[in-house]
């Protein structure tokens, strides 16, 4: 057996024992446990959502416990591949692939780790505005909803449209809309902000270059149960008719609402539902979220004032160009991540980007550090 292949091994043992430790292997365990008492419990569905609650908790448990447990497993057989492969050369590459799986699953294991803040394992309510750029950032707020449901497609994650502002000539005005999965606000998270959009513009007919800006907002998805502090005088409610194409149930009467919490001067609207009732109860629902991802930010920014020092990451900051003309190309303003594709991007492909931020976070908080 070559000598880096054991080595390699030892440095697996010396990470997985990192591993359980950061993640708290013990409490996950007795959580799953927690979660599987539950569904087995008499009437466990008849409250539908805290049944999904329970079983999209069990799923995020699983996701990180079961690839554990086979690492762990896998270790403590790689002892005797080695004294195999010693005896019998052939067993020697077998012994080197598994070393080389082990170490993959690893690296996953490794980066969902980083997904440690309160609100990761939550759903991710999203809303994108068209900025600057005229009809081409109406189309290109469009393009940005097409992506995130291409991602969350591709990832068995489930979308639902919340509210939907089409623009009159081409593309949306707003959008905001749901994505539910094993930690999508911690995967999502870092999507909050500018994103900027380099092409011809197709609405131009002298063929000219434009520049359109979207933005984009993402909030931790809360579950009802979770209390959230907001006092309702401070909250303007205003109802006004959904806009639409028309129909029986369309612009005949106010149902649409708009809450605006007043202190902090945050917006949410919900224009969707036919009933006023129901566009109610979700435009506070979002009103939640939001406000939670406040806090969230604010205990943040509280840590980085410690070290003088704070990433800017906030709505307002453009993170993220995307290239159609002279070249087609995306890269982030702040992880340098970049890929060639700008179709590829467009069609979903932006988990290296989500990556590269929860690693670049982690060398923010380093760096703030030191």
């Amino acid at each position: 057996m070559d000598r880096d292949t054991i080595d390699r091994a030892e440095t697996i043992r010396q990470r997985l024992t990192q591993l359980q430790d950061s993640l708290d292997y013990a409490a996950k365990k007795a959580e799953l446990e927690a979660a599987e008492a539950k569904m087995a419990a008499p009437g466990f569905w008849d409250n539908q959502e805290k049944a999904q609650a329970v079983v999209g908790q069990l799923k995020s448990l699983k996701s990180i416990l079961e690839p554990l447990d086979d690492c762990v497993t896998a270790v403590g057989d790689l002892e005797t591949m080695f004294e195999m492969a010693e005896e019998d050369d052939s067993f020697a590459a077998e012994a080197k692939s598994e070393v080389e799986r082990i170490e993959k699953v690893l690296d996953e294991l490794e980066l969902r780790a980083l997904l440690s803040g309160p609100h990761d394992d939550c759903g991710a309510l999203i809303s994108i505005h068209a900025r600057d750029g005229g009809t081409d950032a109406n189309d290109w707020a469009e393009m940005l909803l097409r992506m995130y449901s291409q991602w969350a497609a591709q990832n068995d994650y489930s979308v639902e449209l919340i509210d939907r502002s089409d623009n009159e000539e081409a593309g949306i005005n707003s959008a905001t809309f749901a994505i539910r999965g094993t930690m999508a606000y911690g995967y999502l998270k870092g999507e909050t902000g500018m994103h900027r959009l380099v092409r011809i513009s197709p609405f131009n007919s002298e063929g000219k270059r434009q520049t359109s800006f979207a933005a984009v907002d993402v909030s931790p998805e809360i579950s009802d149960s979770e209390e959230v502090e907001i006092d309702e005088e401070d909250v303007r409610v205003d109802t006004f008719r959904a806009s639409g194409a028309g129909g029986q149930h369309v612009n005949k009467t106010d149902s649409a609402i708009r809450l605006t919490h007043i202190p902090t001067g945050v917006v949410v609207q919900c224009q969707n539902e036919r009933s006023q009732h129901k566009n109610r109860a979700q435009a506070w629902k979002l009103l939640r979220s939001r406000m939670a991802r406040l806090e969230e930010e604010k205990r943040e920014a509280e840590e980085a004032a410690r070290y003088k020092t704070q990433a800017k990451v906030g709505f307002g900051s453009q993170i993220r160009n995307y290239f159609l003309h002279p070249d087609q190309r995306v890269k982030d303003a702040r992880t340098g991540h970049y890929v060639g594709s700008f179709h590829a991007v467009m069609d979903g492909d932006i988990q290296g980007f989500l990556d590269a931020y929860l690693r670049w976070r982690v060398g923010q908080g380093e760096a703030e550090g030191n």
